[in-house]
C-alpha cells in the first residue's frame, strides 16, 4: 500500500470517527432533553415558562436528529 493511500485512508478514519462522535453528542443531548421534557410535562405546576421551554426542547430535538440524519447521509457516501 502507497504512503499516499495509508494516508488517504487514516483520514477517512479521522472523518468517520468525527461523524460517529457527533451522532452519539447529538442523541445523548436527545436523551437528555427527553428527561427534562418528561420531568416538565409531570409537573403539575403549569405556567408559561414551561411551555415555552416545551416548545424550545422540541425544536432543539428535532434540529438534532435532523444533523444525525445528515451525518448518517455522510457515512453512506
Amino acid at each position: 500500500m502507497s504512503e499516499n493511500s495509508k494516508d488517504e485512508l487514516i483520514e477517512a478514519q479521522k472523518q468517520v470517527i468525527g461523524i460517529l462522535f457527533e451522532v452519539i453528542k447529538r442523541l445523548q443531548a436527545n436523551s437528555d432533553l427527553d428527561e427534562e421534557y418528561f420531568s416538565i410535562v409531570s409537573d403539575e405546576k403549569k405556567s408559561s415558562h414551561n411551555q415555552e421551554r416545551l416548545e424550545s426542547i422540541l425544536k432543539e430535538r428535532t434540529e438534532n436528529a435532523k444533523i444525525v440524519g445528515r451525518l448518517l447521509e455522510q457515512l453512506e457516501n
